[in-house]
């Protein structure tokens, strides 16, 4: 509901995995396969030559620096710069407001409803729940209006569909409360916690 690039993350995870999973795998071949092993000091070996004569090459005149360093310390700050961004991205589209309007009365002004007025609300209702081993209620803007997440962890033996239900009845009473309909995606997990915690099981 938020606007983190989950296609993004997952595309740079699989990237990122993919390099782990093949750094550990020549590791393994290094200490295990004496072929793969000369194979490795005989390329390294190589690299670091090549690596010296570039640099040899491509020194200032009259001085021992290569211009090279300047190009791997621009390459860093952009990398840096690009990472601050992703960053930057992350978990963004939290809202502050819910509600936000002209009032109605003779009394110039307008009417703006914090979203932790309804996060608290729903949090305290659902807290007095027994059938729910964790939830957490969170305020969005998508395409430019306000909404609920409400985050829920049903014990073992709850029914998903007489849960949404109740949940359903609760965002409608506090509809009625602030007076306007409010966007709402109910998001059920399920995990450790839900199965091992002590609890009575709903029927």
């Amino acid at each position: 509901m938020n606007g983190t690039p989950r296609a993004l993350n997952r595309v740079l995870l699989f990237i990122i995995g993919a390099k782990l999973l093949a750094i550990g795998l020549l590791l393994v071949l290094l200490a295990t396969v004496p072929a793969v092993a000369s194979w490795w000091h005989g390329w390294a070996a190589s690299a670091w030559a090549g690596a010296e004569e570039a640099f040899r090459q491509t020194r200032f005149p009259g001085r021992e620096e290569s211009w090279l360093w300047i190009v791997a310390g621009l390459v860093l700050v952009v990398v840096i710069a690009v990472m601050v961004a992703w960053l930057s991205q992350q978990g963004k589209g939290r809202a502050n407001l819910l509600v936000t309007g002209d009032d109605d009365s003779h009394v110039p002004g307008s009417v703006r409803i914090g979203g932790g007025v309804a996060e608290q609300a729903l949090r305290a209702a659902l807290a007095e729940r027994t059938d729910l081993a964790g939830s957490s209620v969170a305020t969005y803007e998508v395409k430019g209006q306000p909404g609920l997440r409400i985050r829920i962890q049903p014990r073992q033996g709850v029914a998903p569909h007489i849960l949404a239900a109740e949940i359903s009845q609760m965002v409608e009473a506090l509809d009625l409360v602030i007076g306007k309909k409010t966007p709402v995606l109910v998001h059920m997990v399920s995990g450790a916690r839900a199965r091992f915690t002590k609890a009575e099981r709903v029927r």
